[in-house]
């Protein structure tokens, strides 16, 4: 067996291959965690990309339920797993304005009505109020140290017997002697397949992380502006905020892992106006992820290819599903396909 990535999805597919008991090497063109799975927001949310009330519309209603509920088990799964890499803080969606309040509210209440946690929140403490025109909160979800997560995992799969291979780029699935091969680079994937290229489309997320600040403003991950905006508080009081790549999507729509000036502009500004000083930046960086035209991931077998799995496509959303992906696939190789794998099949985009 090999897999291609050492993310999230490719160290949880190799960690299930070998408790299972078969050979695996796992490789990686830079390091362990050195692609998005280590440079994003560090974001453990249950779902998917399109809020549950658009998912029940799109997909219907039963497979947007058997989605969520997939994924709030996968975030239980990586609070096993990943140690102190994990806090279980729930998160907060914010509206900017009314228009979002509004599309808040139909979400909170069709997450309600199928028996999800959620709480409405319309009175929302300073620095919030004011600014936002309330938010639904969802206790199940989490925060994570991105990196120390996927390191952590890529652990566990070496202590089960996996072969890691860091600075190994593999350019042409025919250099890999393996019966069978999974893709697991999400934003990553161009030139490996022709046919995922144009399936999966590369987007930048830029990041800056300040000093500690004086005290704990914020508990746990924020969003806003149908996640545009993102950002949340370290232990250490540091605050990580990504986001306003939709102020440049023509140029976010990159390999390019680089950060630029007018996204970091927004970036700081936000900051400013959010605190009301400006805090030092300490550091900033940019990711790169793969979104698909569904924004559900492609995960399964190639078509028309016996030897070729894939696991990446996962819309912004990739440390909970890239876990669940990664494990899915693996059951699959082993013989025991789940039914969730139905939604994700690659087929529905690629063909076949």
């Amino acid at each position: 067996m090999a897999i291609v990535g050492a993310g999230v999805t490719g160290c949880a597919c190799a960690l299930r291959l070998a408790e299972a008991g078969k050979r695996v090497r796992l490789f990686e063109a830079r390091e362990i965690a050195g692609g998005a799975s280590g440079r994003n927001g560090g974001f453990a949310l249950r779902g998917g990309a399109p809020a549950y009330d658009v998912a029940r519309r799109e997909l219907g209603a039963e497979q947007a339920r058997g989605l969520w509920a997939m994924t709030e088990r996968y975030v239980d799964r990586l609070e096993q797993l990943a140690g102190d890499a994990f806090r279980r803080t729930g998160s907060l969606r914010l509206a900017a304005d009314s228009a979002e309040g509004a599309e808040l509210e139909t979400e909170y209440e069709a997450l309600r009505e199928d028996g999800f946690a959620v709480e409405w929140r319309r009175e929302l403490p300073e620095p919030l109020a004011e600014r936002f025109d309330g938010a639904i909160f969802h206790p199940p979800d989490g925060s994570l140290q991105p990196a120390r997560w996927v390191r952590r995992l890529a652990s566990l799969a070496a202590d089960a017997g996996a072969e890691l291979r860091e600075h190994e780029r593999v350019e042409s699935l025919d250099e890999l002697k393996a019966d069978q091969v999974v893709i697991a680079t999400d934003g990553y994937t161009h030139g490996l397949v022709p046919e995922l290229d144009s399936a999966i489309r590369p987007a930048r997320g830029q990041v800056l992380v300040t000093e500690p600040l004086e005290r704990l403003i914020f508990p746990c991950p924020h969003y806003a502006r149908h996640g545009y905006d993102y950002w949340q508080q370290t232990p250490a009081g540091r605050l990580v905020v990504g986001g306003f790549r939709d102020k440049a999507l023509d140029h976010e729509y990159t390999a390019e892992e680089a950060t630029t000036p007018l996204v970091q502009g927004y970036l700081e500004e936000f900051v400013a106006d959010l605190l009301g000083q400006r805090p030092r930046i300490e550091h900033r960086w940019a990711g790169i992820f793969g979104s698909t035209t569904d924004r559900l991931p492609l995960a399964g077998r190639l078509p028309g290819n016996d030897r070729a799995w894939v696991a990446a496509g996962y819309s912004g959303h990739g440390n909970v599903l890239g876990l669940a992906c990664g494990e899915l696939v693996a059951g699959a190789i082993l013989g025991t396909p789940a039914p969730e794998l139905d939604l994700f099949d690659p087929a529905r985009l690629l063909g076949g």
